[in-house]
Parts: structure tokens; C-alpha cells; sequence
């Protein structure tokens, strides 16, 4: 009996480290809260951080101790902004370009440099879409690098001929040669012409430890011989990768185009269409029966698009992108009427100047189109729900991202301004390619937060 009272207090303290009583607590205070889910600012608030979730979110002034008090000052605080599809490693010209002149080791360095881009214009998660594998994850999660969450889909996925073919055309046939391209021997995209052989990507790529994989289900645009119109795959061979996808707890991202192609998708039990050009109502129908997302480009509709040089300059792919527009023009309209789970999608190909230009002009267009609230749920709440569907393959799967409050992991920025009323304050853009260079770090955003810790105070 005399042991009792220091094996109590022994617990007791056990107890209190587990559940974070000395923990390092970050107050910010004075704060206009968006969370990522309401049309509104909650106004004069304060936010606990303890650790690296966010413990408390109230009107009422926070008793917090000795923790580190960061005071607002009005300001707006926000969810850290989540691309929903992007390709951090497909960082030089063109399709052709990475093939042919661009060697991996390259890519890797220029793709830390985009990490970082990224996260100093307030991304602190980023899916990427294809061509990335897991070790720029390892090396930001090792506090090595300053760069955001990442949720990566290892090698694309598509047979001969599709959006996933980076080979030139005289390139040998991989089933007679075997594996001839560059992209493939790299593992940034392989050629799939059989269920089995998809079947054995789809593997490779959760053996490497990515999230989710992205499959080529119809043709594109930027790109030389695959016309938009192409449903690549069979609903055989999408169903295929979703058999994988659910047997490693996980989804299929899919590139799809046409009405045709994104039916098969969703009837096949894939939950991420990507582009998606032709969502009208039958499309929103199948979303919502199937508990599917949507994630577009909105460059798509940019009055500038004719001028980029993956287009403009290739002759083919300026023809399809022509028509493409014609085709998709009732999209912004659908999408209005029948607000499907939405997320931003900006799809750069290129450096980092050219791909911040980008996305400044990408959010400006989701705002114009869509509406700055809807696009900024696409930036928040709702990528935040889809990068959530990769499951037991979630690299981050203690909490909820995109959403300021009790539980979410402690991601937010504090930005100067309000983003529902003005979204050049997260560095929305009118301008693309003309638009003036700028630093990567945007002066309104003076607080960048990730999982707790505060890599940038400029209040």
C-alpha cells in the first residue's frame, strides 16, 4: 500500500504527457475566422493550437497559459490552401521536353524547388496527379525540407497511345523492346495495354507508398497524338484499377474528358474525375449516387489559352484544343446549377515562375466563374475530403485537413484581407503569362502554419 500513492502519481504524469499537457500551444488571437465550410467570417475570434491540432476555436478570450500568443490584429484566419491536382515533377517544357532532354535527377532538384514555391504561396498540402513518387514526401516530412503535406500518385497509368504515352513515335514498342521511355524506366508514367499489366502498376505504385493512383482514361489536349475525344481505357480496364485502389483501401484519380469517359469512371466505382469537361446533370446525378468528386482546370476557359506554348506551338494539340473549348462550353453553367463536390485543380507543366503565374490566374478564374466561396472550398473543405479517400494509405491520417476547427491538424495561414470578398489576398490573378513576376512568398499571407509550427511571421 505504501507504493500506491507514487504509482498513482506516476500514471498521472504518464497520463498528462500522452495527452499533451506539456505540449507546445500556439494562441492566435483577435482573428476573423474562415473555416473553410461557412460563407461567412466568424469575427473577433481566438484559435488554440496545442501540438499540432487545433484544440479550441472560440468568441470568448482563451485561458492558454504559457502558450505563444500571435495576435491577429483583425486579420483573416484560414485553412492552408490544398491543390487538389498538380504535377511537382513535370517541371520543364513540354510532354516532349521531360521525355527527351529532361533526366530525373534534373526533375527531383527542380521539384523541391516547386515544393517550396508552393508552400511559401500557402499550399500547405498538395495532391499530386501523376509523375511523382514518395521520396520528396519522406524529405519534407523529415523537416529536411520546408514544403507542403504531399498525397502522390506514383507513375501514370494508360495504355499506348493515351495521355500517359510520354513516347515519341518512333520510339519501339515496349511489348516487343520492352520498356523503351525514359518516363517509364523513371517510373513517372508506364504503359498499360492489358488488365494484368494495370493491375501490376496499380500495385507498384502502393508498394512505393503513394496515396492514390491516377489512371489515363481518355485522351488530352497537350499532348501530341491522343485526341480528346479517345476513351482509352475500357470499363473492363478501369475497373481493373479500382479493384486494386479498393483492395489497398484506397481510390483511383481518373483523367476523363468526355461524357462517355466519366460515366464509365463513375459507373466503375472511380471517386476523383479529373477535368471532367462534360459534368452536366446526368454526370452531378451519378457524382452524388457514387460520392464522387470533380477537380478542373479552370484555365480551360482562359481567354489566354490559345497563346501556351504546350498548345500554341504544337499544331495538333492546337486543333484539339479548339475544339475541346467549343465542346465544354457549357461547363461553368453546370457546374453553377448543380454544385458538385468541387476542388481546385491548377495542372501546371513548367517551372516555377511559370506555374506560380498560373496558379495566381487559376484562382482568380474559379472565383470569376464559380464564385469566390465555391472556390475557396475547392481550396479548403473540399480537397480536404478528397485527398481524406485514400484511407488506410493516407500518409496524414490523424485528423482532417482544410477545416479550421476542434481535431484538424493546425494548417492555416493569416492573411490580410478577406478572401470572400477579395481573392487576390491568396494571389488571384486577371493576368497570366503578362502578369508581373512575383516573390514567391505573397506579402498577404503573414502567417504560414503546418502541423503546428509556424514557418513564416511577418505580422
Amino acid at each position: 500500500m505504501k507504493n500506491q500513492p507514487i504509482k498513482l502519481s506516476l500514471l498521472a504524469a504518464c497520463c498528462s504527457l500522452a495527452f499533451g499537457a506539456n505540449a507546445a500551444s500556439t494562441l492566435f488571437t483577435n482573428v476573423d475566422v474562415f473555416n473553410g465550410k461557412d460563407n461567412k467570417l466568424y469575427k473577433n475570434h481566438h484559435v488554440l493550437v496545442v501540438d499540432n491540432l487545433i484544440s479550441e476555436v472560440s468568441a470568448s478570450p482563451i485561458d492558454a497559459g504559457d502558450a505563444t500568443v500571435i495576435d491577429g490584429k483583425g486579420k483573416t484566419l484560414m485553412p492552408g490552401l490544398i491543390e487538389g491536382h498538380g504535377h511537382l515533377l513535370l517541371n520543364g517544357g513540354t510532354l516532349n521536353d521531360h521525355e527527351n532532354n529532361r533526366t530525373l535527377e534534373e526533375l527531383a532538384a527542380r521539384a523541391t524547388v516547386m515544393a517550396n514555391a508552393a508552400f511559401q504561396s500557402g499550399f500547405t498540402t498538395w495532391r499530386d496527379a501523376g509523375g511523382l513518387n514518395t521520396g520528396l514526401r519522406k524529405t519534407i516530412d523529415s523537416g529536411m525540407l520546408e514544403g507542403p503535406r504531399l498525397y502522390t500518385s506514383g507513375a501514370f497509368i494508360g495504355p499506348t497511345g493515351s495521355h500517359a504515352d510520354f513516347s515519341n513515335l518512333t520510339t519501339p514498342n515496349q511489348h516487343i523492346n520492352g520498356m523503351q521511355t525514359a518516363m517509364g524506366r523513371n517510373n513517372v508514367s508506364v504503359n498499360t495495354d492489358s488488365i494484368s499489366e494495370i493491375k501490376s502498376a496499380a500495385r507498384m505504385n502502393f508498394k512505393q507508398g503513394n496515396s492514390q493512383i491516377k489512371i489515363m482514361s481518355s485522351g488530352g489536349v497537350a499532348s501530341s497524338f491522343d485526341p480528346w475525344q479517345l476513351n482509352a481505357m475500357s470499363a473492363e480496364e478501369i475497373a481493373a484499377a479500382v479493384e486494386i485502389a479498393d483492395a489497398y483501401g484506397s481510390y483511383v484519380m481518373s483523367h476523363a474528358y468526355s461524357k462517355k469517359a466519366i460515366m464509365r469512371n463513375l459507373d466503375a466505382g472511380v471517386k476523383s474525375i479529373e477535368h471532367g469537361f462534360m459534368f452536366d446533370a446526368e454526370i452531378a446525378k451519378k457524382m452524388k449516387e457514387k460520392g464522387a468528386y470533380i477537380t478542373t482546370n479552370m484555365t480551360a476557359f482562359s481567354p489566354y489559352l490559345a497563346t501556351i506554348p504546350a498548345i500554341n506551338d504544337n499544331p495538333a494539340s492546337k486543333i484539339k484544343a479548339e475544339s475541346a473549348q467549343k465542346a465544354f462550353k457549357d461547363y461553368i453553367k453546370n457546374v453553377n446549377e448543380y454544385q458538385p463536390k468541387w476542388g481546385f485543380h491548377t495542372d501546371c507543366v513548367g517551372g516555377q515562375e511559370a506555374c506560380i503565374k498560373q496558379t495566381d490566374h487559376t484562382i482568380y478564374l474559379a472565383g470569376k466563374e464559380l464564385g469566390n466561396f465555391f472556390a475557396l472550398k475547392g481550396l479548403t473543405s473540399v480537397n480536404g475530403e478528397l485527398v481524406k479517400l485514400s484511407g488506410v494509405m493516407d500518409p496524414y491520417p490523424q485528423a482532417a485537413l482544410g477545416v479550421v476547427e476542434k481535431g484538424a491538424f493546425a494548417d492555416l495561414l493569416l492573411v490580410d484581407g478577406n478572401p470572400l470578398e477579395d481573392l487576390s489576398v491568396i494571389g488571384a490573378n486577371e493576368k497570366w503569362f503578362d502578369a508581373e513576376p512575383r516573390d514567391v512568398a505573397l506579402d498577404t499571407i503573414k502567417v504560414i502554419m503546418k502541423d503546428g509550427k509556424v514557418y513564416k511571421n511577418t505580422l
